[in-house]
Order: C-alpha cells, then structure tokens, then sequence
C-alpha cells in the first residue's frame, strides 16, 4: 500500500506541475539548467537514467540517489579559455537505511567583473555577478525496478546592488528492466521567487521543464545508448526567425512549415552514449540539437550542440572531464574529481 501511495503522489506532483506551468516561459534562474557534472555534460546535459551510484548523476535525477552513493564525496570545475565566466561544486551523499539516501550539492556560478558606467560613459567602477544553488536529495529504491526521489533547491542570483531568491523542488522516477532498459521521468525546477532587491523582476518563476530519458545498456558491447526527449511541457521550442532574402533574386526566403515541424520535433530530442573500454577507462559522446538550433549562427555549420569527455579511475579517484560546444563563442571544459570515503 505503501509504495503505490508513493507512486500514486510522484506522478500527482508532476501532473499537477505541468498543469501549473505549461503556459509559462522558461522562466528566471537558468543557471539550474547548467550542469557542473563533466559525465552530465559529457552526455548532452541530460537527466540520466542510470542508477549505478554515481553521484554526478544526482542533481539532475533525484530518483538516481541510491545507497550506492553513500559517502562519496564530488569536486567540480568548470571553465572556458575564451570567456571570464566559471564555476563549481562541491556534493556528497549519505544513506540512512530507514529513511533513504540524501544528497547535498552546493553550486557556484561566478559570471566575471564588468565595468559601471553612468549615462554620459564615465566609469564608476566594477561590480560581480553571481549565480548560487543548494540542493538537498532524497531518493529511495521501492522495489527492484522503482526507485523515486526529490530535490529541494534553494537559489540566488547576485549582480552589484541586486539580488534574487528562489524555492523549487525536482520529483523523478526511474524504472530499469531485467533486460538493461533504465527509463526516467523528472519534473525539475517546480517553484517560484521568494524575494528581489532592487530589481523589479517580472518573471520570477524557475525554468521548469519536464524531461523524459532512456538508457539501452547493450547485450554484446560495453556501451550504453542515451536517448532523451526534453520540455515535453513546451512544445515550440523555435524563436522566431529573421527574414531572410535570397543574395541575387532578392526575394523572400519562406520556410516551408514541414521544415519548422521536424526542426522543433528535433529541438526536444537528444543522443549520447558511453563506451567502457576496461575496468579504468570510459569514453562519452553525445549530440544536442536543441541547444544547436538556438546558440549557433544559421550560416554557419559548427559544432554547437556536441559535448565529449571521458572517465577515468586513478587508485581511490575517479576523474571524469568533458568538454562541450554549447555556443559558437564558447566551449567550457568541464572537471570531476569523485572519491569514496569509504575506501
């Protein structure tokens, strides 16, 4: 009775989050869309739907804290060489038999100094700007194939005389067969603004979106295929384009509508995997047109949207690192150093 009341308020909670919020827009707070997990990045920053223990894997799906992670301890960075911007986290987890695992996971976005300046131009000076969060997951096993979990988040935003605040929660459920299926289901970023200074913000509201991800672990070869379809609350994902006019006639290019169709169709889906090549080494790739379609120039054809990395155990550590195209200007490089406290 127990676990189907469990089931029961998980999937009311998510329903009732996509009712809420379906009309809203992606709202404030986007650093809680970025991951500092080099596996998650590695992967096309998705909701992953593995329940192997990792505690990268926690922030972004509850459901994954496990016993598994009990007293591992996570260090990262993020950086990129071509922009000012980088952050970092710290988390670590702790199982408790009765009442399931937790985890913690602090976050830090540091944006760089910028110059004020008055209205004629003349400088007044510099101020930083900030992003911060605090997470704290729970997430327990119901059977052999359920596991639930939730996050609570505290998050703030931080610029010279300005400051933000903000409460949410993350619901998830993953399901794994016998056969090497793994499928979740995560509402992530339900909730609101608790207060602003100094700035009237009119859209306080967390970037709530509804994920749904899959994972294949093959039969015959040591690698795991990620599929994922993102913001299923939201389906047009396409901004309105440009007019654009063809260089000699000079007539109006028109995008035929079945053309937008399978763009936005292609905007929600993303796919990576992972490839274990023995017991120390992991190799990762994946692809994100979502993120392709919106931070890249349309004539020019890069690489926004591909993120690779790897993984690899050195005696107690495991030290994972990605690097992923997410813009045409930037590329951060992302750093994980995990340890078992345990051991």
């Amino acid at each position: 009775m127990r676990k189907n009341l469990s089931y029961i308020m998980l999937f009311a909670a998510m329903f009732l989050a996509v009712s809420a919020r379906a009309q809203v827009s992606n709202g404030s707070y986007r650093a809680l869309r970025a991951t500092s997990s080099a596996r998650v990045a590695a992967l096309g920053g998705l909701v992953l739907p593995f329940h192997d223990g990792d505690i990268q894997t926690a922030t972004f799906n509850p459901a994954a804290i496990c016993p598994g992670m009990n007293n591992q301890l996570s260090f990262s960075y993020v950086g990129d060489f071509n922009l000012s911007s980088n952050y970092a986290a710290v988390q670590y987890a702790h199982d408790f038999e009765k009442t399931g695992s937790f985890c913690a996971t602090l976050q830090y976005f540091n944006y760089g100094d910028f110059t004020e300046t008055s209205e004629g131009g003349n400088v007044l000076g510099e101020f930083n700007a900030s992003d911060y969060a605090f997470t704290l997951g729970w997430g327990r096993e119901l059977t052999d194939k359920w596991s639930i979990g939730a996050n609570l988040k505290y998050a703030g935003m931080q610029g010279e005389i300005y400051s933000c605040g903000a409460l949410g929660v993350d619901v998830a459920a993953t399901y794994w067969s016998y056969s090497d299926w793994a499928l979740t289901l995560a509402a992530r970023n339900i909730g609101h603004q608790l207060f602003c200074k100094n700035y009237d913000n009119n859209n306080g509201w967390m970037p709530f979106s509804l994920d749904f991800t899959a994972s294949k672990k093959l039969e015959h070869l040591p690698f795991t295929f990620v599929f994922a379809y993102n913001d299923i609350q939201k389906w047009n994902q396409l901004a309105k384009e440009e007019e654009q006019y063809d260089p000699i006639s000079g007539d109006l290019i028109q995008e035929s509508g079945t053309r937008r169709f399978f763009k936005n169709v292609g905007c929600h889906f993303a796919i990576g995997g992972e490839l274990e090549i023995g017991k120390n080494l992991v190799l990762r790739a994946a692809y994100n047109y979502g993120t392709h379609n919106k931070m890249t120039v349309p004539a020019d054809r890069d690489l926004t949207g591909f993120s690779i990395g790897f993984g690899v155990k050195v005696k107690r550590f495991e030290i994972d690192y990605a690097r992923s195209r997410c813009s045409i200007v930037g590329s951060p490089n992302y750093l994980t150093v995990k340890v078992n406290l345990n051991k």
